[in-house]
């Protein structure tokens, strides 16, 4: 196992073990359920916003320790960040998910969420990790509706 991979791999297992932002946001602007039926991951996604910029977001549920390392790692990356902004990570950590596993990596442009890319690998997980971002996706383009993989 090369070094870095095994660095990703102890950032997947921090961010199971130990989740942040892993709460309900009770005055929440937008708060959107995320299901997978083929795993059973469920999580809900809270996001409140200050005009244009994502203020606080939190996401609460169960699942297995990719889709809550990703859902952890997410709210992370985008607190603070505008509308198009998260929409934009949103779109280049799905491609990143969604490519082939030799696809090269723009790491400049995906910063941490690069630790998901092992998961390229095992495309049933590819999933569990795109969960919550598909959840965030809805809540941001104000679509409440549960968001299930099965649809994406």
């Amino acid at each position: 196992m090369s070094e870095s991979r095994a660095l990703y791999e102890q950032v997947i297992l921090d961010h199971n073990r130990n989740p942040r932002n892993f709460k309900k946001l009770p005055d929440a602007d937008k708060s959107v359920e995320g299901f997978n039926p083929l795993c059973g991951d469920h999580f809900t996604v809270h996001i409140k916003l200050d005009g244009e910029v994502i203020q606080e977001i939190s996401f609460e549920g169960s699942g297995c320790a990719i889709s809550k390392s990703s859902a952890s790692v997410m709210t992370t990356v985008l607190k603070g960040k505008t509308r198009a902004e998260a929409e934009e990570l949103f779109h280049r950590f799905h491609t990143m998910i969604t490519s082939r596993p030799d696809a090269p990596l723009d790491e400049a442009s995906l910063g941490k969420l690069q630790v998901f890319a092992g998961v390229r690998e095992f495309p049933v997980r590819i999933k569990c990790a795109t969960l919550a971002w598909h959840a965030v996706h809805s809540a941001i383009e104000g679509d409440a509706a549960p968001v299930t993989t099965e649809e994406t």
